[in-house]
């Protein structure tokens, strides 16, 4: 591991967004580490940016720290079960249907023509098959 290719705390703040704190609180769980110090800042190899994007899009799937922290195996690797990825990707889908119908309402009441939403027929159908 050659000096020249690690990257320090504040680099690696820079480039993910996060504040050291977060980065040594993801160290204190076992997701992340540092691999040595110079002087009193923690060094990174550079796949901790990777590391860093991969919790992110965990966390954004709903996966708290300590599930996360929970898969990693003794390399450091993290390890998604793959029937729980599945299964957050439909409860996704379904939320993107729901959404995409929302946007539908939207749309019709913002252009439809009838004076009250109420009285559009259309309007009704899109309402009453929306399960609301």
């Amino acid at each position: 591991m050659a000096a020249l290719n690690l990257i320090d705390i504040g680099e690696v703040t820079r480039r993910s967004g996060l504040a050291a704190s977060a980065l040594r609180y993801y160290e204190e769980l076992g997701l992340i580490r540092s691999v040595r110090r110079r002087g009193l800042r923690r060094q990174y190899e550079p796949d901790v940016l990777l590391q860093l994007d991969l919790i992110g899009l965990a966390r954004e799937a709903g996966f708290s720290l300590a599930d996360i922290a929970s898969m990693r195996d003794a390399k450091g690797r993290t390890e998604f079960p793959r029937d729980e990825l599945r299964r957050r990707a439909a409860k996704i889908e379904s939320k993107i249907r729901d959404l995409e119908a929302l946007k539908d309402m939207l749309l019709h009441m913002a252009d439809c023509p009838a004076p009250s939403h109420l009285d559009c027929p259309s309007f009704r159908k899109l309402l009453e098959g929306s399960g609301r």
